[in-house]
């Protein structure tokens, strides 16, 4: 005898509140599909590690499911934009929000009759698609959504020919994925011109062209730079001209673990200054000179046999001092946040096991997971940013109810929701944190299996817990 451990359709299903938040404007101009939508990201998002079977449940709701990942109606655009009021509407009581943008690579080879990939990497036999996505976070790294994403795909015939992308128009290169970023946060900041938005990029957008058209937003932007632009000063070339400058103070700078790579910390000199940088000779072009400022930051005694941190920031934020120095540092460690969505999405959603015959589809449930992916940071970011709010701004009260009960072994919760630092810690219990002196704060690997495992605590609470209606 098989068991449906799935809830009922009349049994609201407890992430229904905050999907109903994200997906309130949501139109496929079918309300039929609108309502598929709804129950597809309710079911992921309770077993985001769990194959797409799995998380639906009973095989009618499944084959519903990839019927409606697979209609020509249903497009990733048009699941993420009710997602994306949302997050505007986030932006809108903030003082300065971070637009952090970045690429991921997607990597489907094991989709061998899939179609629509193309090549990725250095290796022209992986398939796959390549993803740019924007997230609005605070200072603090709370994440507030995701503002914009693009996919593509590289074609084979393309693969190994850089030289042709060259004399492409700058509209027609993958560079322009930096710039559709910043004209998206542009778009948010005409929406809330007292909020201050900042985009953010690694080295790989240090790209000329981005630098002319920010000169003409409000928004800002900060990007790490990678080339040895020449400069209207006696030193000729970027890197020269910073390192001819005072060191303006010492910084200590937590390193986050990256890889096999352990966090450390490093002790680095500042230097800041405002430049002016020439534009690349573009026999074809004719580019504008541009003033901007640079903060460098560089680690001048690593630690034996590590790379030195080295950055070199380039803002068209004023400068003007070493405490506005010292905030762009700031606001650039942000960008790691980005990765640890990446992390989510791959580990946490396992977003490259997904199995369908189409890159759209791909897409689509691309843009589902990365939905669930927000989640589950945002409840991490809010645990340590906020811990003091009551977890009822995250959790509805039949999810903390259960949670407290559950992890506390007692039949009755207390009056009030505990602080979404204590929510956020038994949830972390629920999924292998020990909590001990020395664990620091729970990772997005325990809480997003405490997470999974909430879900069926959640039911449980709602069928036979004290409040479950007689039937």
């Amino acid at each position: 005898m098989t068991i449906d451990m799935r809830a009922p359709d009349d049994i609201e299903a407890p992430s229904s509140a905050w999907v109903r938040t994200e997906l309130e404007s949501i139109n496929f101009g079918d309300e039929r599909l609108s309502k598929r939508a709804f129950k597809i990201i309710e079911r992921i998002a309770a077993q985001p590690q769990q194959s797409l079977p799995h998380a639906i449940g009973a095989w009618g709701d499944t084959k519903a499911a990839y019927r409606f990942l697979g209609n020509p109606k249903v497009t990733a655009e048009k699941i993420l934009a009710p997602h994306r009021a949302a997050t505007a509407m986030r932006v809108a009581p903030e003082s300065v929000v971070l637009f952090v943008q970045d690429t991921t690579e997607l990597n489907y080879t094991h989709l061998k009759t899939a179609e629509g990939l193309g090549t990725i990497g250095s290796n022209k036999d992986l398939r796959g698609m390549l993803v740019h996505t924007t997230i609005a976070f605070t200072p603090e790294r709370v994440p507030l959504g995701v503002v914009n994403q693009d996919s593509w795909v590289r074609p084979i015939e393309d693969f190994g020919a850089k030289h042709d992308r060259k004399k492409r128009p700058f509209e027609e290169k993958e560079s322009y994925k930096w710039l559709a970023s910043l004209k998206a946060t542009e778009a948010v900041q005409t929406l809330y011109p007292r909020v201050q938005c900042i985009s953010i990029g690694d080295r790989e957008a240090d790209v000329y062209e981005l630098f002319l058209h920010a000169r003409c937003l409000k928004t800002k932007l900060i990007v790490r730079g990678a080339q040895d632009r020449r400069v209207d000063h006696k030193e000729r070339y970027l890197w020269s001209y910073m390192e001819a400058q005072p060191v303006a103070q010492p910084v200590q700078l937590q390193v986050p673990q990256k890889g096999t790579k352990k966090p450390r910390s490093a002790s680095l000199e500042l230097r800041f200054a405002r430049v002016s940088l020439r534009p690349p000779d573009r026999p074809h072009e004719k580019l504008e000179p541009i003033e901007i400022h640079a903060v460098h930051l560089h680690e001048p005694s690593p630690p034996e046999g590590v790379e030195p941190l080295s950055w070199m920031l380039l803002t068209t934020i004023e400068v003007g001092d070493v405490e506005a120095a010292a905030k762009i540092v700031e606001y650039y460690t942000v960008r790691w946040s980005i990765e640890l969505f990446h992390r989510i999405l791959k580990s946490g959603c396992r977003i490259e096991k997904r199995q369908f015959e189409t890159a759209d589809a791909l897409r689509n449930l691309l843009a589902i997971d990365s939905l669930v992916a927000w989640r589950i940071q945002l409840v991490t970011m809010l645990g340590r940013a906020l811990p003091d709010l009551p977890c009822d701004v995250v959790f509805e009260a039949h999810e903390w109810k259960a949670l407290y009960c559950y992890v506390h072994q007692t039949p009755k919760p207390p009056e009030s929701p505990p602080s979404l630092r204590e929510a956020v810690r038994l949830v972390a219990r629920i999924g292998g944190f020990l909590g001990r002196k020395g664990d620091g704060q729970p990772g997005m690997t325990v809480l997003w299996r405490g997470l999974q495992g909430l879900t069926w605590i959640t039911f449980a609470w709602l069928n036979f817990g004290p409040e479950a209606k007689a039937p």
